[in-house]
């Protein structure tokens, strides 16, 4: 006879631990038996800190073996304990109102079913349990500040917001400014994959109590591959754990792995949704270098100083993509005698359509989704990559450049990956409710940035955690 649980969780990520951290302060949740199984082990900063520097050695599995593709485009996570939190750079910008309505206001991609004004007291909430560190000034109403000050701007970057106000601020981000609740201070080393001084956010030094709490079990090593269902609903999880199959019996399952894995989770369940795996993808980055005629740069106090707003939204939406800008503060210098400073590395962010020649699908490996990869550059995409030169141009021509060019290709990956069980109004057009929860398994939730029926230039994590506090508090209401 299988375990019987309330809640079964699958994945420690950002959306799981989100949910969890909702759920168990729920007064509903007092005597609520959880179980949640994680595929990975435990690695802590002190660890992964000690095998970077060889001191030691663990086997931390490579993404690429955990699933299979022919293209050359790299899906990139971590697949242990606290998910992609140990290996995210931090960087944690709203989503503007319009990316939720495309649609209705500029007649490309889906409308949200749920918009920002819905979303915004989670977005509060979720920034005051990372400890964000933001401006005053954002180009995104907000109900409430930053809970820590922002990081300090370059050179550049002060001029760039002197000329565009609200639409140039210091990086929202989850890099501590001042040490808070354990954390650190950033250092400032551009190092922020693993961060020496644990100043930023992560699911260990954030929410390991949630995974201590009395009524909650851990199980690591354990790799669910599908559910058990039966008349419409989600009956238990099956599992496997150091080679064997198990199963677990649940009265609500939350699948809150990566897109690749929640959607080929419900494959396997036999959901045969054609919306479900369909449209896999993320935004397109690149590189621009500029050097300055006599103009010293750098010395902010975080590796991304700041966020552009200024080719974001707009009417230009109907024909080509919002772009988010990056400014750098790595430490790079200029191989000249005498002009060492005088330059700036910034990125243009672009966002995509989700094409469905893009798509998660079953493989004969229960275990390994395969993913099909064929639109590297939709022609929306690549419309906002052709009209860059100009913009660049249009935006930054007041400063005193001496010379500027874009990296010859793009980013190969942006290190999202979203939108392969899309939120919508009806089965028709998704998988999931706007609630998150599965159309046709409604004890089944489905977390994280699968359920972006968009993919906004902005990054998506604080976007996704909002989203797991807002479904589980309706989810338990």
């Amino acid at each position: 006879m299988a375990d019987m649980y309330d809640l079964v969780l699958v994945g420690t990520g950002f959306s799981s631990s989100f949910f969890l951290k909702e759920y168990l302060e729920h007064p509903s949740s007092k005597n609520k038996r959880i179980l949640v199984l994680e595929r990975g082990l435990m690695h802590s900063l002190k660890k992964r800190l000690q095998n970077k520097n060889g001191e030691i050695s663990i086997d931390i599995t490579q993404p690429r073996q955990t699933y299979i593709s022919e293209a050359d485009k790299p899906w990139v996570f971590d697949p242990n304990f606290g998910g992609s939190s140990n290996c995210w750079t931090g960087c944690t910008p709203r989503f503007m109102p319009n990316d939720f309505r495309m649609q209705s206001v500029y007649g490309v991609g889906t409308d949200w079913p749920v918009q920002y004004e819905e979303l915004e007291n989670y977005y509060v909430k979720a920034e005051k349990i990372m400890d964000i560190s933001g401006p005053s000034d954002t180009p995104y109403p907000m109900s409430s500040p930053y809970p820590l000050p922002p990081s300090a701007l370059s050179t550049v970057d002060k001029l760039l917001q002197k000329e565009y106000g609200e639409l140039y601020i210091s990086q929202p981000t989850a890099r501590s400014t001042i040490p808070v609740n354990g954390r650190g201070a950033c250092c400032s080393s551009a190092v922020c994959n693993l961060c020496p001084v644990d100043a930023k956010f992560t699911i260990e030094n954030g929410f390991i109590s949630l995974y201590e709490d009395l009524r909650v079990t851990l199980q690591y090593s354990c790799q669910v591959l599908s559910l058990e269902t039966n008349g419409g609903m989600a009956t238990g999880v099956i599992y496997r754990e150091n080679g064997q199959e198990k199963t677990v019996k649940a009265e609500t399952i939350v699948l809150g792995a990566n897109a690749l894995f929640n959607a080929h989770i419900l494959l396997n369940s036999g959901d045969n949704n054609p919306w479900t795996g369909a449209g896999i993808s993320e935004q397109t980055g690149i590189f621009g270098h500029f050097t300055y005629d006599g103009l010293e740069n750098l010395g902010a106090s975080s590796i991304i100083s700041a966020n552009g707003f200024m080719m974001y939204d707009g009417n230009h939406r109907s024909e080509r993509p919002a772009c988010l800008i990056e400014s750098f503060n790595t430490p790079i210098i200029r191989n000249e005698r005498g002009k060492w400073r005088q330059l700036s590395l910034f990125k243009f962010i672009f966002e995509d359509l989700p094409s469905e020649k893009n798509k998660v699908i079953r493989s004969d490996d229960p275990a390994k989704p395969e993913v099909i990869y064929q639109d590297h550059h939709s022609p929306y995409i690549q419309k906002g990559l052709d009209s860059l030169p100009g913009l660049i141009d249009k935006y930054f021509s007041f400063l005193p450049i001496e010379n500027w060019h874009l990296d010859p290709s793009a980013q190969p990956t942006e290190y999202h990956i979203c939108s392969t069980a899309r939120m919508s109004n009806t089965k028709d057009q998704g998988t999931v409710d706007k609630h998150l929860v599965h159309h046709d398994f409604r004890n089944v939730l489905v977390l994280g940035s699968s359920s972006f029926p968009t993919v906004t230039p902005a990054n998506p994590t604080l976007t996704l955690s909002a989203l797991s506090i807002y479904a589980a508090n309706h989810y338990l209401t």
